[in-house]
């Protein structure tokens, strides 16, 4: 039998759904806003307002979206930042923060200070810009891959999560003749699933929706991610309402259209990745 709540517990159970549904609302709304502006007419979508389903229901401007070759250059790029992000982040992630969780490591102390204090410092736009033009990786794909690969806040959660795990397992594999890559390639990753998926869901999704990125070291079309396709077609119809051409044209449409067809993939992700999440954010930050 589950114990009787006081009084106080039950206005604090009222009062706690009622804030998380609230905040729920207004987290949600803003996506089903844009959902339904891109399945309503230009005309009525121009109307403004809330939008609880969508006005004169038509796919024309997800027809007029894919219609643009350009977006699909942008959807390759945006898919080949965020996997080879994710692949390499988790690699390196992975093999750093195993590293820090051996004391016995030499200069265990002072990469463990290094990583917090680049969490907590940073060299600013300017010098990261430099460093990024030296290496003449300007209008490359691949400054935007290399410089989210590895951040101290990911590190230190993995490094937890491997500090927290018994050390009866290597030692048995070392006695049994395994040395340090085989036990950690073998043993330490595939017992990690939940801390890999939680890391890899976080790269991606910041690779995904990185924005300043690439609007500072991307300078050719070609090299567009989603984001800045996205900021050109607001852009672009945001003039066009300006200088009054294209009136008539699906302007909140399209770009809702555009927003939508961009999120997709995170949103078929995330439901795969999510029995991980909780488990190892909750073992990664308690644990070490």
């Amino acid at each position: 039998m589950t114990a009787k709540l006081s009084f106080g517990e039950k206005v604090f159970e009222v009062l706690n759904r009622a804030l998380l549904t609230a905040i729920s609302i207004a987290m949600i709304y803003p996506f089903w806003h844009e959902l339904c502006l891109s399945l309503s007419s230009g005309t009525q979508a121009t109307r403004g307002g809330i939008f609880l389903l969508p006005r004169e229901f038509t796919l024309s401007a997800y027809r007029q979206v894919m219609k643009n070759a350009f977006i699909w250059t942008s959807y390759a790029n945006s898919i080949f930042c965020a996997a080879m992000t994710t692949l390499l982040g988790l690699l390196f992630t992975s093999m750093l923060a195993y590293g820090l969780s051996k004391k016995q490591v030499a200069g265990n102390r002072g990469l463990s200070f290094m990583v917090v204090f680049c969490m907590i410092f940073n060299g600013g736009l300017i010098p990261t810009y430099l460093v990024v033009y030296n290496l003449n990786l300007i209008d490359n794909l691949w400054a935007l891959i290399l410089m989210a690969m590895v951040t101290p806040y990911n590190t230190i959660i993995m490094k937890n999560f491997f500090s927290g795990m018994p050390a009866e397992l290597e030692e048995a594999a070392f006695i049994d003749g395994a040395g340090p890559l085989r036990i950690f390639f073998t043993i330490i990753l595939p017992l990690s699933k939940a801390v890999l998926a939680t890391i890899g869901l976080w790269l991606a999704v910041a690779s995904w929706n990185n924005f300043m990125g690439p609007l500072i070291y991307m300078n050719s079309r070609s090299n567009f991610t989603l984001p800045l396709y996205i900021r050109q077609v607001i852009d672009g119809q945001l003039l066009a309402r300006t200088t009054g051409e294209g009136a008539q044209t699906a302007v909140e449409s399209l770009v809702g259209a555009t927003i939508i067809i961009s999120v997709l993939p995170i949103l078929c992700v995330y439901p795969f990745l999510q029995k991980y999440f909780v488990k190892g954010v909750m073992i990664g930050s308690v644990k070490g």
